[in-house]
């Protein structure tokens, strides 16, 4: 088993930035496939950004050029810097770990508003 946590989110204005982190614990085996879903308020979840097995990163083309995803193998962390946010950023986040299963954290909600 694998175990997720997700913390970082918060409230934050327009145009402002926040920094997300997951703390991967458990049967970790790397390097593996980690990365961000997203829900907004009643939306389905969608695919944000994820870094695979060669350090390959990916984003969707909404957050593309404003969110950065990193990890840190030593410490099995997963960050996602997130700047210039809109308030249809507006989520909860999910940080996720894909080796043979995918497994995901408990999400931390980011509210983007004035």
């Amino acid at each position: 088993q694998v175990q997720l946590v997700e913390s970082g989110g918060g409230l934050v204005e327009p145009g402002g930035s926040l920094r997300l982190s997951c703390t991967v614990s458990g049967r970790v085996i790397t390097p593996a496939t980690v990365g961000w879903y997203r829900q907004p308020p009643g939306k389905n979840r969608e695919w944000v950004a994820s870094t695979g097995v060669h350090g390959r990163t990916m984003y969707a083309d909404s957050v593309k050029g404003r969110f950065t995803i990193s990890r840190d193998n030593a410490k099995n962390m997963v960050f996602l810097q997130m700047n210039s946010l809109k308030p249809e950023d507006t989520a909860v986040y999910y940080c996720y770990y894909r080796h043979d299963t995918e497994y995901r954290g408990q999400g931390t909600q980011v509210t983007v508003s004035s």
